[in-house]
């Protein structure tokens, strides 16, 4: 296989997209840092030559990294399990989020009259002043 060819090209191909630029805007990011960095240290050929080389770098060995084959079948098996998820409807996340909401503030009365109850309790004792 050829340095930068495409294996298995179509398969896994949201995966594998997903994957590059998530990794480049990270290194953009890390790029404009960098270059801030190398302000105090020399004129633009090192303050943007540095970062666009290291970008270009990374670039061509993400391209590298998510075509070799064994990286690749993962990402094509990740996609492939990602389509058989059953996601859950807009409706159903919403009641959900009111039950979590509606049983931890419920839980949270609870534990708070606990809390009193063993303050009562703990200076009725005389442990707490």
């Amino acid at each position: 296989m050829a340095v930068f060819e495409i294996y298995k090209r179509g398969q896994g191909k949201y995966t594998r997209i997903i994957t590059f630029v998530s990794v480049m805007v990270v290194a953009m990011v890390g790029a404009v840092v960098l270059s801030e960095k190398l302000r105090a240290y020399g004129g633009p050929a090192l303050r943007f030559g540095v970062p666009t080389v290291l970008v270009a770098g990374l670039a061509a060995m993400m391209f590298w990294i998510i075509n070799r084959p064994k990286s690749a079948d993962f990402m094509i098996a990740t996609e492939g399990e990602m389509k058989k998820v059953s996601w859950s409807s807009r409706r159903e996340i919403v009641g959900s989020t009111k039950v979590v909401i509606i049983t931890t503030l419920i839980l949270a009365g609870v534990l708070f009259g606990v809390d009193l109850l063993f303050t009562v309790l703990f200076r009725w004792l005389g442990v707490l002043g």
